[in-house]
């Protein structure tokens, strides 16, 4: 059983520095290309439940977001984020780092070897 499992989008370079930090620290991964298998609602809601950030952090405000015509306000509810998620995954901020009953967003970058190393 991996020690870490971390949502992952290759394309991303914070997302590939988390899994070098990963194996840097000696610890197993589990890769979840999230935009190739993305989580349905309720694994969503689970993976917002244990996220140190608040809901609303895990969703990019980025053109896509704004080309949508989405308004940050609407977003900040665990169940809002997890069905904006659902349609679009491509919004959900990347990498995300799970650990037992922990999650963190991996951004800033240095946020990722200390999550490693508690």
């Amino acid at each position: 059983m991996a020690d870490v499992t971390v949502f992952h989008n290759p394309n991303c370079s914070t997302s590939r520095h988390a899994l070098d930090e990963v194996g840097a620290a000696g610890s197993d991964a589990e890769v979840v290309q999230y935009l190739k298998q993305p989580l349905d609602r309720p694994a969503l809601l689970a993976l917002i439940e244990k996220l140190e950030d608040p809901a609303a952090d895990l969703v990019r405000k980025d053109g896509f977001f704004k080309d949508q015509g989405l308004s940050p306000d609407d977003y900040v509810t665990p169940e809002a984020v997890a069905d904006l998620l659902v349609t679009h995954p491509r919004l959900m901020q990347r990498p995300v780092l799970v650990r037992g009953d922990r999650a963190i967003i991996g951004r800033p970058k240095d946020r990722v070897p200390a999550f490693l190393a508690d």
